[in-house]
């Protein structure tokens, strides 16, 4: 046993050498970005995927992010316990799921190298299990209240306030809670709406309908490409619709490999979200993306990508193939593009109307990508024009290290931006200089 398990730290160690030094020299590039992206053809990676991912540092007392001309950032909350995503309440407060990745038994080679790196990440932590609650009654972009709102909960994620309920995404269900306008802690027992699967890709995020008769849960995949086959992926790759009315649930959209940021826009009434898309095929492909979603609309996973491209790892589903929609707007590979929220044009001075996106970085390409927050412009209720950065100098130059990782994106009360970072174990804020 332990030559074997001495073999495998070999095998990896010189597997990620070689990525390591193929990725200093693989000179400039271009992304898969935008409406019409080019996307290189695929290039399978075998067992053993390109693992490059930076350690997690932090940041040094009075570091910080990287902004916009004419923005500032400063830090709205420090020390948190790797926060994952915030709601902001109708009076102001801010609450931020603080919750992380719980690593599986490995299975093979690629299910050991995977922890060992997301362990050096710092994407698997004890999870909290918890939900923090700010509140910045001056005004003055610092909360002068910090408490636990919630605790006790299993890897909590997405939340949503409709009337006098407070709904909240665990892993394994979605429950809710009763709430009261300013108070500060819910210890009241949740009542649970919805199952969902837990493990794989972990969070569970929700957007209500305009009415608040309905809510949707974005629920990520098992594994990158049904690996343990389609029966272990029922119920996940997939937005769900959650009707509170009648109690009942139904899949809104599917082949939607690890959606997890939902926002909804203005002019058009459409839902959007952000996708994660499948490793192991090239730098570039495919790129992660955002599109808006069609009730009913499957988009490829884990058969094809960007439309009706085949994925030929996979057993394929012929008529399935012949329905995939196409995304919207790709936002480049593995950029883990996860966060979302809608941004109403001069919220931020200078910055016209669109969709913010928190890129959490890469960690399956030979040059990383994302590690930033991004606006992408809309004209006419759809994405126009190229990428806008808000945020970055969360990586290091050299790659070998990093700062933070943005995840979740919310627009206060007041109208700054806030940023979660989970490597950071920090909220930012961004607003005009």
């Amino acid at each position: 046993m332990t030559a074997i398990f001495v073999l495998i730290v070999l095998v990896i160690a010189a597997a990620a050498a070689w990525y390591y030094y193929r990725g200093r020299h693989m000179g400039t590039f271009a992304q898969a970005f935008g409406t019409t992206p080019s996307i290189p053809e695929a290039k399978p990676q075998g067992a053993i995927p390109m693992l490059k991912m930076p350690t997690a540092m932090g940041w040094k007392a009075g570091e910080k992010p990287g902004v916009a001309p004419g923005l500032k950032v400063t830090p709205f909350a420090l020390n948190l316990k790797h926060p994952r995503w915030a709601y902001v309440l109708p009076n102001g407060d801010v609450l931020v799921a603080e919750s992380a990745g719980i690593p599986g038994t490995p299975k093979n080679v690629r299910d050991y190298a995977m922890n060992r790196v997301m362990s050096r990440a710092g994407a698997t932590r004890p999870s909290a299990n918890q939900i923090t609650l700010l509140r910045d009654a001056d005004g003055d972009g610092v909360p002068e209240l910090r408490e636990v709102f919630m605790s006790g909960l299993n890897q909590p994620f997405g939340m949503v306030l409709i009337g006098e309920t407070l709904y909240v995404g665990n892993t394994d269900a979605v429950v809710a809670f009763p709430y009261e306008t300013g108070q500060t802690k819910i210890t009241a027992p949740g009542r649970k709406l919805m199952d969902m699967k837990p493990g794989g890709h972990w969070t569970r995020n929700l957007i209500a309908s305009a009415d608040g008769s309905k809510i949707y849960v974005a629920i990520g995949s098992l594994s990158n490409i049904a690996d343990d086959g389609m029966e272990a992926e029922q119920g996940r790759a997939a937005i769900y619709e959650l009707d509170l009315v009648t109690g009942q649930n139904r899949p809104f959209a599917t082949g939607l490999r690890n959606p997890v940021g939902m926002a909804w826009q203005p002019q058009t009434g459409e839902l959007w979200t952000v996708v994660n898309e499948r490793d192991g095929l090239g730098d570039e492909t495919p790129p992660d993306y955002l599109t808006s979603v069609k009730d009913g609309g499957f988009y490829g996973w884990p058969f094809c990508y960007w439309g009706q491209t085949v994925d030929d790892r996979v057993p394929q589903d012929a008529a399935l193939v012949a329905s995939a929609l196409q995304p919207d707007y790709a936002l480049g590979g593995h950029t883990a593009s996860l966060g979302l929220c809608w941004l109403p044009e001069n919220t931020l001075p200078g910055l016209p109307a669109g969709m913010v996106i928190g890129q959490h970085g890469s960690w399956n390409r030979s040059k990383l990508s994302g590690y930033k927050v991004i606006l992408v412009p809309f004209a006419d209720g759809k994405p126009r024009g190229t990428g806008i950065d808000i945020l970055g100098g969360f990586l290091a130059t050299d790659e070998k290290t990093s700062h933070g990782r943005p995840v979740g994106v919310a627009v206060a009360k007041d109208g700054s931006l806030l940023a979660v970072d989970d490597v950071g174990d920090a909220v930012w804020r961004v607003s005009a200089a």
